[in-house]
């Protein structure tokens, strides 16, 4: 399942030629690799116009401005939390200091 899959060796015969001077074989020429193929995209190309580029960086802004506001006013609800159990812990504190002493 995990090993290499390796495409068959070519099969093709080796072509060698012979000198008529020295009788030895001579190498093959290397045959020429074919030019890459280019795949054609049949997506449809998408062009900003200076009204739709505007309305995409309006877009963008408005996007950023309603996160932040998000990300501002959850932390302004934990810092109002920690600051109630704060003033709660304070206060149960001076509850039983007080009921200690008496």
């Amino acid at each position: 399942m995990f090993t290499p899959k390796y495409p068959p060796p070519d099969t093709a015969p080796a072509a060698t030629e012979t000198t008529a001077a020295t009788n030895t074989p001579a190498p093959a020429a290397p045959t020429p690799s074919p030019a890459p193929v280019v795949p054609v995209s049949n997506r449809p190309t998408v062009q900003l116009t200076p009204g739709s580029a505007i309305a995409l960086a309006a877009g963008g802004g408005a996007v950023v401005l309603v996160v932040g506001a998000v990300l501002v006013s959850m932390l302004l609800a934990v810092a109002i939390t920690a600051t109630s159990v704060a003033v709660c812990a304070v206060v149960l504190r001076f509850l039983l200091n007080a009921e200690r002493k008496h």
